[in-house]
């Protein structure tokens, strides 16, 4: 005779459910609302930022590396024998030749100077951020005081911060502590700085804002990007003493557009877009011009990454520039009275 607990524990169990929660099914529950297909999304400045970011492969480097040196091998071959038969024929001629190839070299030579005078000036920044980082974490005086002389000397020669110099030789003696000695050297010496910096950064979120909502060719918004934001960034480095040639140049696009893609900043799924005023209602109106705006605040994103990577000195008690003041500057006037 069987036990009548048994079967009941293995058969199945019924739940009844009644009113509302008896509709719900997975057949009948509405659909995930999926984000609208002309909502604006920055996608030039995305692609560019990624593509600017992106390291290339050991093995693209090794290929681009040997067919660079293969070119310049066989463009010397051609030239030596080009200037050694000239001069067999034409010793005028061979030596109108060896004389215009001696200037292209040495051109060659200056300019690989100035590549190199570029990244001294970059590492010599950095170097002077890193101490000044390094005194604000310790409070240690002493520190300040070197790291403000370095910056004093860093700022010996330029014309603009010569009333900040006077002022800060005035009122350093009055500085007890790390914090304030360094708050000082900001004010006095930075702060016209960081406002020039921040007009370059508002001219070129306008004029990314501006060509993507008035050229409709992806292409020309791709180019316009890139080529605004390193003109950008070349001239943040440059107000701030890091003046650096083509090479340096692109270096510190990369370590700007690599530390805004690893920390997510170049996406558009934050609160940013949406308190930039009007974001929403111009992408309604046109998406073109909503296109515009994200573009633009995430150029003044990339403005104000390479103000901190080009920076002497971390923001103390200046406040970190807002990107949506930045934005709500640059476009005041150029999509009406909406953004």
């Amino acid at each position: 005779m069987s036990d009548p607990g048994k079967g009941q524990g293995k058969g199945p169990v019924l739940i009844e459910l009644d009113g509302e929660e008896a509709a719900e099914t997975p057949a009948s529950a509405p659909p995930v609302p999926d984000p609208a297909p002309d909502a604006p999304s920055g996608r030039a400045m995305q692609t560019m930022a990624v593509l600017a970011a992106r390291r290339p492969s050991r093995l693209g480097r090794f290929l681009w590396s040997s067919v660079l040196g293969l070119l310049g091998f066989i463009l010397s071959i051609a030239a030596w024998r080009f200037v050694s038969d000239l001069l067999a024929r034409n010793t005028v001629l061979g030596g109108i030749a060896l004389t215009l190839v001696g200037l292209v070299l040495l051109a060659l030579l200056l300019v690989a100077l100035r590549e190199l005078s570029g990244f001294a000036r970059l590492k010599r920044l950095d170097t002077v951020h890193r101490a000044a980082e390094a005194a604000l974490a310790a409070g240690d005086l002493s520190a300040a005081r070197a790291v403000t002389a370095r910056l004093e000397a860093l700022y010996s020669q330029r014309d603009d911060l010569s009333w900040g110099r006077t002022r800060f030789a005035e009122r350093q003696a009055d500085m007890f502590d790390a914090d304030g000695l360094l708050g000082l050297a900001e004010a006095e010496l930075l702060a016209p700085l960081d406002t020039a910096a921040m007009r370059e950064v508002e001219a070129a979120a306008r004029q990314v804002a501006a060509v993507t909502a008035l050229v409709p060719l992806a292409l020309a918004d791709l180019i316009t990007a890139l080529t605004a934001n390193l003109r950008m960034i070349r001239r943040i480095a440059e107000i701030y003493g890091g003046r650096s040639g083509t090479l340096g140049s692109w270096r510190i696009t990369r370590a700007v557009l690599t530390h805004l893609v690893a920390t997510g900043a170049v996406a558009v799924g934050d609160d940013l877009i949406h308190s930039i005023a009007g974001g929403g209602l111009l992408s309604k109106l046109s998406r073109r011009f909503g296109e515009g705006v994200v573009n633009g605040a995430l150029t003044a994103r990339v403005g104000v990454a390479a103000m901190e990577v080009c920076r002497p000195l971390p923001f103390v008690r200046a406040r970190r520039p807002s990107v949506t003041a930045l934005v709500r500057r640059a476009l005041t006037g150029l999509f009406g009275e909406a953004a």
